[in-house]
């Protein structure tokens, strides 16, 4: 690799909440070439706390405007993505947001010509794609080794049954919990199957006293293939993470991928043992015993290292706006079609479907 004009390149944060705190600040600090030297955020006591060599500012246009940047991420509220996008790039900078893109298509599609227009990477931290679950997954796919997929199941579930009082469960503008993992979920199966014909869902709130939904069921139609996306809130044994039947067999992964638990409770990434999953993909062929296959590490290190280099000029964005816009469109036909209670296409234009086509080939 060529010797980089700035290196490393110096990175912001715009929030140090449960995103901020936990995924971007520590994946950023162990991404070789890359250095955390601000944060964003009301919580003066506890950056200065975690972070010492950190510097705190108060504000995001404090952040924009410190000399020297080069990147900042959006880590904050939802409903903040786009404005705190919009303002970063035309600062100059480029741009990481945190999933959910924006909170609609619209703003999607609109915060995409900003940054073309400025000149400057806009991308989206869609993180499970390291995850070793889906690695695994796509490792087995990739080898044909259930033949043609006629069933793909993605779970992402948790048991909280108390409504906690926080923006995410707040009857708001991008909250929800089809908002919160619907992107994760609809990522995924985006990189796998590619764009689907057209896409039926139910979203509920389950839960005493939620506002908002706690519980979604998306299907993706491609032909006779379907593949379905679950959330809950109330899953106190949530099932396996995937189920994926073929006309060889089936595909199945039970845990989760780890990282997001060694992370809450303080693994460096990087360190012995960092992405391990001991739980084995099992595949079934019909016969009374299932083949086990090990599940390779999973490492969300990756989006920021080829982020970075993509920063440098030396590679694609690796999640780039058109990616970003076609799972904001799955996000809100999902919406749309709970709403209606009708079966619906993605509102994209052609020539999106072209670029994402192109994107989703490299």
């Amino acid at each position: 690799m060529p010797t980089p004009s700035r290196w490393p390149l110096r990175v912001g944060i715009v929030g140090y909440g449960f995103a901020g705190r936990t995924f971007h600040a520590p994946l950023i600090d162990a991404t070789p070439g890359l250095a955390l030297v601000a944060i964003s955020s009301g919580q003066r006591a506890r950056v200065a706390q975690d972070w010492p060599q950190v510097q705190v500012v108060d504000t995001p246009d404090a952040l924009f405007a410190l000399p020297d940047l080069d990147m900042v991420v959006i880590a904050s509220p939802n409903e903040t993505h786009a404005p705190l996008a919009r303002a970063a790039l035309h600062a100059g900078l480029h741009v990481v947001v945190d999933k959910p893109f924006t909170l609609d298509l619209a703003q999607a599609r609109a915060l995409a010509d900003e940054a073309q227009g400025c000149g400057r990477i806009l991308s989206v931290f869609q993180n499970r794609r390291w995850d070793s679950d889906f690695l695994a997954i796509r490792n087995g796919l990739n080898a044909g080794m259930i033949g043609r997929v006629a069933t793909f199941e993605s779970r992402m579930d948790r048991f909280r049954p108390q409504v906690r009082d926080r923006w995410r469960e707040a009857d708001m503008p991008g909250s929800g919990l089809w908002f919160d993992l619907g992107p994760h979920l609809a990522d995924q199966a985006l990189q796998l199957f590619g764009l689907p014909d057209s896409i039926q869902a139910t979203l509920a709130c389950q839960r005493d006293d939620a506002s908002i939904d706690d519980w979604a069921q998306v299907i993706l139609l491609y032909g006779q293939m379907r593949v379905s996306l679950h959330c809950s809130m109330l899953a106190a044994w949530p099932g396996a993470r995937f189920a994926v039947h073929g006309t060889g067999g089936t595909l199945l992964k039970r845990a989760a991928d780890q990282q997001e638990t060694q992370l809450r409770t303080g693994m460096v990434p990087g360190a012995d043992g960092w992405g391990a999953d001991p739980d084995d993909m099992l595949v079934f062929d019909g016969t009374d015993t299932p083949r086990a296959v090990p599940s390779p590490p999973g490492d969300q290190r990756i989006y920021y290292a080829l982020l970075r280099d993509a920063v440098m000029g030396y590679r694609a964005n690796p999640v780039p706006p058109i990616q970003a816009i076609a799972v904001m469109a799955v996000l809100e036909t999902a919406a749309r079609s709970a709403r209606d209670g009708k079966r619906l296409s993605l509102p994209l234009k052609e020539e999106e479907k072209a670029l994402w086509a192109q994107a989703w080939e490299r």
